[in-house]
């Protein structure tokens, strides 16, 4: 079982919902650690744009930044990952069993009989 709950899924697909930190978290799997000049290097967007996409995917949980003299360093939350893969799976299962909306579903055609 995950410990993601529902509020840090959300935060955390929220954060995933954008093509460009999509583009940001696969030059990040692609380093070890990348500083923002680097990502910004590989796509076609603003220094201040990634900057703005990097503190989104921080603030999710998702990833990891550690200054380095003038830079800061980025890199991607494992650990964060393996828990929010749970967490959708475990609400995926939910979602797909076909037994777990049985009973709502049952009471709902009788009423409509």
């Amino acid at each position: 079982m995950s410990d993601f709950d529902d509020d840090k899924l959300a935060v955390c697909f929220k954060a995933l919902g954008h093509p460009a930190r999509l583009a940001i978290l696969r030059a990040l799997a692609d380093e070890e650690r990348c500083c923002c000049g680097d990502i910004v290097g590989r796509l076609p967007l603003a220094q201040s744009t990634v900057s703005q996409h990097l503190q989104i995917l921080r603030e999710a949980g998702l990833i990891r930044g550690k200054a380095e003299g003038r830079k800061s360093r980025y890199c991607l939350d494992r650990a964060a990952f393996l828990a929010l893969g749970e967490g959708t799976t475990a609400l995926l299962d939910m979602i797909v069993d076909p037994m777990a909306g049985m009973a709502c579903c049952k009471t709902e055609e009788k009423a409509s009989l």
